[in-house]
């Protein structure tokens, strides 16, 4: 757990690029999406014990989730979707795996430069976020 105590604080959004190509590639609408570009997210990440919680809060939706490494939960996400989750240490990042009917996308989280670099990759689509410390 020493290595995802290195993602522990409160980040907040520096830059985004095709956020809005991922989001249409998940089946988000149309509005949702102009708002879900719009929103320049905070996410506090904390441990408690080996309970890790994101918590991400925008003008737009706040979420939080809590989950044990390697343990499958249920997560509902900024965009309504009902979704079963699971979460590893893969070479030093997160690596967040989303399942709902039939589909899966990939949410991984690295930290370069003091940065932390957020992956969101479904089917072909790939979108960066990069965040830095508040």
């Amino acid at each position: 757990y020493s290595m995802c105590e290195l993602f522990v604080g409160i980040w907040k959004l520096v830059s985004s690029e095709k956020f809005e190509d991922y989001m249409k590639e998940l089946g988000v609408g149309l509005a949702t999406r102009k708002l879900g570009s719009l929103a320049k997210p905070t996410v506090t990440i904390s441990i408690d014990g080996d309970v890790i919680t994101i918590a991400t809060k925008s003008t737009f939706k706040s979420t939080e989730v809590s989950f044990k490494l390697g343990e499958e939960f249920e997560e509902t996400t900024a965009d309504d979707r009902k979704t079963k989750s699971i979460v590893t240490l893969e070479e030093g990042s997160l690596s967040q795996v989303q399942k709902w009917d039939g589909k899966q996308t990939t949410i991984r989280r690295k930290l370069a430069d003091g940065k932390m670099i957020v992956e969101y990759t479904m089917n072909n689509i790939t979108c960066t976020r990069v965040y830095e410390r508040a």
